[in-house]
């Protein structure tokens, strides 16, 4: 995960809640204006991701490839069904992300900046939880601490890490021990290129940050 710093709503949301005080996300449904605003909700997401999942931080390409993500389930406070401060985008990998979430409880979420730390990212692929939260919530996203939970996305983390390691001319295998190189990079990769970041870029900042605290 990478900390997402949430914008201002989307105006074209902003209207249409006054116009409706009282409905919820769910009465989007149905018409062609309520269509709009999720496609506009997820546009908007998106950016703010930089064109990767809130959860995995894989790429997504478009807002057809992702749906709007409450953080807090719909069930659990109906009362922010519509709030854009609860709503990311997550990729649609089935049993994965927001298709496990579905309305258990989330303590660690990518709103919050400790998701950052309290996540450990290895080369191998696997996430280990570094508090009791970030167990659980690897657990209930399905986000690959062990081979058997997820071993699709363990090996597609580690490939892509791997390349993005390779790109920057570091060899997965060997690792960098020069602490100013280490920090410059992690300041570039930090940087996104045209509003997006390559997939997997947080997972290689936090592998980095490891490499740097060792």
């Amino acid at each position: 995960m990478r900390t997402i710093i949430k914008g201002t709503e989307p105006p074209y949301l902003t209207v249409w809640k006054r116009k409706n005080p009282h409905k919820k996300y769910a009465d989007l449904d149905g018409t062609e204006e309520g269509k709009s605003i999720r496609a506009t909700i997820r546009g908007h997401v998106l950016k703010e991701q930089f064109y990767l999942c809130a959860y995995c931080c894989q790429r997504i390409q478009d807002i057809d490839a992702c749906h709007n993500e409450h953080i807090e389930a719909q069930s659990q406070n109906p009362t922010r069904t519509l709030d854009f401060s609860n709503i990311v985008a997550s990729c649609n990998t089935p049993h994965q992300c927001g298709d496990a979430h579905k309305s258990k409880y989330l303590p660690l979420t990518p709103l919050m900046t400790e998701c950052e730390t309290e996540l450990r990212f290895k080369i191998s692929g696997r996430v280990e939880g570094l508090s009791d939260r970030a167990t659980v919530t690897i657990q209930v996203l399905n986000l690959g601490d062990r081979e058997k939970n997820n071993r699709a996305l363990i090996e597609k983390r580690k490939q892509l890490s791997n390349v993005l390691l390779l790109t920057n001319g570091i060899n997965p295998d060997e690792g960098l021990e020069d602490e100013d190189l280490l920090k410059m990079l992690i300041d570039e990769l930090s940087q996104p290129q045209l509003e997006q970041m390559e997939p997997f870029t947080p997972v290689v900042i936090n592998i980095l940050q490891n490499w740097l605290q060792s």
